[in-house]
């Protein structure tokens, strides 16, 4: 049996972002299609990789379009030697495990509160969790993220381990994207 390569090899382009939230100082790199396919899931993926030779792990974002897009902070821009509108060389492999997500302090005071539903979220999987945070963080205004952290509580107490109806990968809801990139 041929063990399948699943290390992605390829050159992009580092884009600003045309509206950053908070820190600005960030650029982003959209994986090629072809990257994007080698990977375990069409949603959030967590890679070990390289950014012209500097090692770094971080999550993938879906971008809508069955691919992915990687934030890249300033600081490993430094340490690669790249700035924005640079070509840079990225390999980039997944996870054997992905690891335990950050729960949002106000999911965790939530879960706090609800015995049952903490009860089903600690015998979740991690790819779960994840996708639970996931559909609870994209929510665009702040009444909507609430309902949706009292849904998930209410689904989970009553047993329920998967976000029902959620596209990981917005490519069905078109929920989520890369960001709109800069002119530079």
């Amino acid at each position: 049996m041929t063990q399948v390569d699943v290390t992605s090899r390829f050159k992009a382009k580092l884009l600003r972002p045309a509206k950053p939230s908070g820190d600005a100082t960030w650029a982003f790199v959209v994986l090629p299609r072809d990257a994007s396919e080698k990977l375990p899931r069409r949603g959030r993926t967590t890679v070990d990789g390289t950014i012209n030779g500097h090692h770094f792990q971080a999550t993938l974002e879906p971008d809508g379009q069955l691919s992915h897009w990687l934030q890249v902070s300033r600081e490993l821009c430094e340490a690669a030697g790249a700035g924005i509108g640079d070509i840079v060389s990225l390999d980039l492999i997944p996870v054997e495990m992905e690891p335990e997500p950050d729960v949002p302090p106000d999911f965790q005071e939530a879960l706090a509160a609800s015995p049952e539903a903490c009860r089903v979220w600690n015998d979740t999987t991690t790819i779960a969790r994840l996708d639970w945070i996931h559909w609870i963080t994209s929510a665009k205004q702040i009444k909507t993220r609430a309902k949706r952290i009292d849904d998930a509580c209410d689904m989970l107490a009553s047993g329920k381990k998967r976000v029902c109806c959620f596209d990981q990968s917005g490519y069905y809801s078109k929920a989520f994207c890369a960001p709109d990139a800069a002119d530079f």
